[in-house]
């Protein structure tokens, strides 16, 4: 199939393996002389190891632990506050201890509930208000940014200001629910250790094995299975399960496969953190907005990880699409005894999303206006300053895909409507809801320029077929399809004989990881690049490799001390409209009509991108009012699907969604960043249609039918 138009979809690489059922997962495969992993964890919250007692281990099974460990026993991430196993204190329930390794699962776990570990238990710190109340404590601040106006001139503002409105604001954590739990493999050869498994970010993991394992660059080699989505979740934390498997397959001297079922999967992996965001805004006897200040908190559970990088993209968007006058932001990574947590897709957008919006909605009502006219008067407009004093430069169309909305979803015709039917009907009352948002593409700053520095290279056989050589991780998101269409279409080739091998480190260079809505647009056009440079250079019947490197664009320099510059080189857009009904006898919440805008550039495939928007709306919906996820004195709560409630075929309503063209002059035929944008907006435009329905405010996220009953009858209280 040759391409006239990039965006033309065309059948997905992988369709074929994912409808049979013939593609291997981890899980699947078996290789010579396989063992099985199964890690005891701590019961503990926060304590110290005194001792551990191994049972009788029967010939071929053996116990893997610390001492083990040939390098520093630390995952290699940011900060060196992650052991792989846990030989002095315990930091978290659910922590891994020490590994055991045998031929027989059932066997293995029998083993496991003799294994007797006695800690002493300290004081833990289990909740992220505790945390809040003790951050000046030793190291419970493991992070911490500030940025924008200074203080004393937002005090001054707020002394003239006609009214000063606070609120707090409150989201919970996010389960990624991929399809396929968590699993890796070490397989052990004399010469090397080859680590295979469910991944995102290929050199992450060979980093973190490296220095696990004390050794060469040769002595290690990572290689992706077909992974069944990641969202996030299998970002930075298979770092940890392939130190795990490494490390016991070096000890033990066989291969060492280690799979999660569901429930170890969501009681011990990362996920999205709780967030208590706190706004303090001056208004004029008009409604408004004179100035505004927020203070943001993470909860990053146990050990740091990425929280300081999550923190950071939360405080960028903490004044969401908005030119706020004499804004200041500032931001605290707190820890806790609890399960650490990390990458989500969104990356702390969506938390400060639902707040910002959440804000400006209440923000409104005290102005007397639409929640929506609202927000529109302060849009950012293109030339406009970010809040870091960056700029936004290129052209915003978020005027055009809000006009095209509000008619394409009826909105003014809607609301009006559904107050009167709302007066009339007792019990079922309708909303409807709107979100504005944006998402930074790339890498924070210059971390594409001075961490990343990401490589391609494309090599063509003899007999003229060219395959990618990249890092990037297809999973499910659709990679393999992108941008072999990128390729195929510069070399002007059909689109099936361009060749995308699952990547393995001893094959290709680092383009960085599958991250940050960065793949399509920064990959993609050094991709682009490299075909253009291997077309140039073309020769039949003759190998060739061509590699291409990332080259900065000229942007206001980024310093991350005073978090001052360009934060991104491009933003991509979206607008949605959510309508619902709530049912006030029960509280229950359902969806009516889903609308949805969104500038991505230019789109590379028309159905991958319509995937990337009812997935990623179907997550951020449901971050708004389904998925509940709990912790009780340190342990998650929810164990399996079914308690914790993502949606299901039944939740989901058809999502009317359109695209405005917008190409990006330094993305692949235009394109920009998707995969993240579609689920920021859809929290809090359903939290939005909510309080529609209710003509109640709502502090939280998820607003479930507890919170809503709960509203409603302290609503029923004040009135009577």
């Amino acid at each position: 199939m040759n391409l006239k138009d990039i965006s033309t979809s065309v059948p997905r690489k992988d369709h074929k393996g994912k409808v049979s059922g013939q593609l291997p997962y981890i899980s699947d495969v078996k290789v010579e002389n396989m063992v099985y992993g199964v890690l005891y964890r701590s019961t503990i919250a926060y304590g110290r190891i005194k001792s551990i007692q191994l049972p009788d281990l029967p010939e071929g099974y053996e116990a893997v632990g610390a001492e083990e460990i040939p390098g520093p026993n630390y995952v290699k991430i940011i900060k060196e506050d992650q052991p792989i196993f846990a030989n002095e204190w315990v930091n978290y329930i659910g922590e891994p201890i020490l590994m055991l390794v045998g031929a027989d699962l059932n066997i293995l776990y029998d083993l496991l509930e003799k294994v007797k570990i006695d800690i002493e238990e300290h004081q833990a710190i289990y909740t992220l208000e505790e945390a809040i109340k003790q951050k000046s404590a030793p190291g419970v601040t493991m992070a911490s940014y500030e940025f924008g106006e200074i203080l004393d001139t937002i005090t001054s503002i707020e002394l003239k200001a006609h009214q000063i409105i606070e609120e707090e604001y409150d989201t919970g954590y996010q389960e990624h629910v991929y399809l396929e739990p968590q699993g890796m493999l070490a397989i052990y050869k004399d010469d090397e250790i080859v680590v295979q498994g469910s991944m995102q970010c290929l050199y992450y993991i060979k980093n973190a094995l490296i220095n696990a394992l004390a050794c060469g660059d040769d002595d290690v080699r990572v290689v992706q299975s077909p992974t069944g989505g990641g969202f996030g979740g299998k970002e930075e934390f298979p770092s940890m399960m392939a130190c795990h498997v490494a490390v016991a397959a070096k000890a033990v001297k066989k291969s060492v496969m280690l799979v999660f079922d569901r429930s170890e999967d969501m009681v011990v992996t990362t996920k999205r953190h709780p967030a208590k965001l706190r706004y303090r805004t001056a208004l004029d006897r008009k409604g408004n907005i004179l100035s505004m200040s927020v203070d943001l908190f993470l909860d990053a559970g146990a050990n740091e990880g990425l929280s300081s990088v999550v923190l950071q993209r939360a405080l960028l968007n903490s004044a969401g699409v908005y030119k706020i006058p004499h804004f200041h932001a500032k931001g605290y990574v707190l820890k806790t005894h609890t399960v650490p947590n990390g990458a989500f897709r969104g990356f702390g957008a969506p938390q400060s999303f639902a707040g910002i919006e959440s804000h400006m909605c209440h923000l409104s009502n005290t102005a007397n206006i639409d929640p929506l006219e609202y927000k529109r008067k302060y849009l950012v407009k293109q030339g406009d300053p970010t809040i870091t004093k960056g700029n936004f430069r290129d052209p915003i169309l978020m005027e055009e895909m809000i006009k095209d909305l509000l008619n394409t979803s009826n909105y003014k015709k809607k609301k009006t409507e559904f107050q009167q039917d709302n007066q009339q009907n007792q019990r079922y009352k309708k909303g409807i809801g709107t979100s504005l948002f944006l998402h930074g593409c790339g890498f924070t700053g210059s971390g594409e320029r001075d961490h990343i520095k990401a490589k391609v290279k494309l090599v063509k056989s003899k007999d003229d077929q060219v395959s990618l050589k990249i890092s990037n991780s297809d999973m499910g998101q659709g990679i393999f399809t992108t941008l072999s269409k990128i390729v195929a279409k510069e070399l002007d080739l059909p689109y099936e004989e361009i060749l995308f091998p699952y990547p393995d480190t001893k094959e290709v260079p680092d383009s960085g990881p599958t991250v940050a809505s960065r793949t399509t647009m920064i990959v993609g056009k050094l991709l682009e690049r490299a075909a253009k440079k291997l077309k140039s250079q073309w020769q039949t019947g003759v190998e060739q490799e061509v590699v291409e490197n990332y080259v900065h664009r000229e942007m206001i320099p980024w310093n991350e001390k005073t978090f001052t510059g360009d934060a991104y080189p491009a933003y991509s857009w979206g607008v949605n409209i959510v309508e619902v009904e709530v049912d006030t006898l029960t509280g229950n919440v359902k969806l009516e009509k889903v609308y949805a805008n969104y500038d991505v550039g230019k789109v590379i495939d028309d159905r991958v991108m319509k995937g990337q928007i009812d997935g990623g709306l179907a997550q951020g919906l449901a971050y708004g009012y389904l998925e509940k996820m709990t912790s009780k004195e340190g342990k998650i709560q929810q164990k399996s699907i079914s308690d914790y409630g993502p949606p299901t075929s039944l939740d989901v309503v058809s999502i009317e969604s359109k695209i405005f063209d917008n190409p990006y002059a330094d993305g692949p035929y235009g394109a920009k960043g998707a995969g993240e944008l579609t689920l920021i907006g859809g929290a809090p435009a359903v939290q939005a249609a909510i309080e529609d329905a209710l003509q109640t405010p709502f502090q939280q996220i998820p607003v479930t039918p507890e919170v809503i009953i709960d509203s409603l009858w302290m609503k029923e209280g004040e009135e009577g």
